[in-house]
């Protein structure tokens, strides 16, 4: 009963053969083999549209680089105030963007409302030597909160980006949930929907350490080689970073991945919702499910061995917030998530209620 986090599992059996043969022979060193050339040409066929594929073994690191395209030292990345990037990345965007600030907005649910980043763009007008300056809007798809933008939401927002003249990058670590919930095509939710930068998440999506950094227009990525390199993620042996994305891609393997952990994450909200005392603060919508729990079920799962986290408050109105004897947790599911693992789960639950 391991729901702590889509990290947990391990790598798909798919991808792990990948990595077996890819493992067989010589080939070229630093991303230059055939495996990884291959993960550019089926990822611009994926996005239906020529782009720049940088590979890494990280989500800080694809998020920090991606960020570095669009931001000088001197400038400005807006982001929701509980971002991965604001709250979970020790900062390395600002390391990597050589001193750019992140400026927090609000907005309930994890995402950024039209008024909060309106107000930011007056806030921070360009040429105003004594702050920094506007450069980039960050969007996080999923969101923290494991809620999604919707394709006109996303547009609404990356149309003031453009107006104000800032670089869109968009946080897509569970990228693939959010296109199977929204029944869109990589391309909507990306470049079509204004997004110039995309940090794509393999890793939560049953790949052993692989993520891209997708670059829609190649005028922008003339520097990343050199920053990748200098960042420590040009890996010399980058056909296990290739083989894995390949792998990753071919058949649709990656959205398969994620509609099973969006199903499980499905069967389990449905089945609290069915527990008296428990309380879903907005519906679920990827592989991620958020609840208030009652102190005695929270005990029960815990002494019944269950993992995941106790969220605090994050993202909850004061109405919302978790009473004396309550808590806020949130619930992942994955790829390696199963039926029985829910089903254990639901039934600790029900019997402490």
């Amino acid at each position: 009963m391991d729901f702590a986090s889509d990290n947990s599992g391990g790598a798909s059996r798919k991808i792990l053969e990948a990595l077996v043969t890819a493992n067989a022979g010589s080939t070229p060193g630093y991303g230059a083999d055939d495996y990884s050339l291959a993960a550019s040409r089926k990822l611009a066929e994926v996005f239906e549209h020529d782009c720049s594929v940088f590979l890494v073994s990280t989500g800080t690191a694809a998020n920090a680089l991606a960020l570095s395209t669009l931001t000088p030292p001197w400038g400005a990345v807006f982001c929701h105030e509980d971002a991965h990037i604001n709250d979970d990345e020790c900062g390395a965007p600002e390391f990597f963007t050589a001193g750019a600030k992140l400026v927090s907005l609000k907005g309930a649910q994890g995402k950024i409302s039209l008024a909060a980043l309106e107000d930011a763009v007056e806030r921070f007008p360009p040429g105003l030597v004594k702050q920094v300056q506007p450069a980039s809007l960050s969007l996080s798809q999923a969101t923290e909160c494991g809620t999604l933008y919707s394709l006109d939401e996303l547009q609404n927002l990356t149309a003031i980006a453009r107006h104000a003249g800032l670089g869109v990058h968009m946080d897509g670590a569970r990228f693939a949930n959010a296109i199977e919930s929204l029944n869109c095509t990589p391309a909507q939710m990306s470049w079509k929907a204004g997004v110039d930068v995309l940090s794509l998440g393999a890793t939560k999506d049953g790949a052993l350490a692989c993520e891209a950094v997708i670059v829609f227009d190649p005028a922008r990525a003339a520097e990343l080689p050199f920053r990748r390199k200098r960042a420590g993620h040009t890996l010399s042996k980058g056909r296990f970073l290739g083989a894995q994305m390949s792998a990753w891609l071919d058949d649709d393997h990656w959205r398969e991945l994620a509609r099973h952990a969006n199903s499980m994450a499905a069967r389990l909200a449905m089945g609290l919702t069915e527990i008296p005392g428990v309380r879903m603060p907005w519906p679920r919508q990827v592989n991620e499910v958020f609840t208030v729990l009652p102190g005695d079920i929270d005990r029960a799962l815990r002494a019944a061995g269950a993992r995941y986290y106790d969220w605090g408050a994050r993202g909850l109105t004061a109405m919302q917030a978790p009473g004396a004897d309550e808590v806020f947790v949130r619930l992942v599911t994955s790829f390696a998530t199963t039926q029985d693992d829910v089903g254990q789960f639901l039934k600790v639950a029900r019997s402490a209620a």
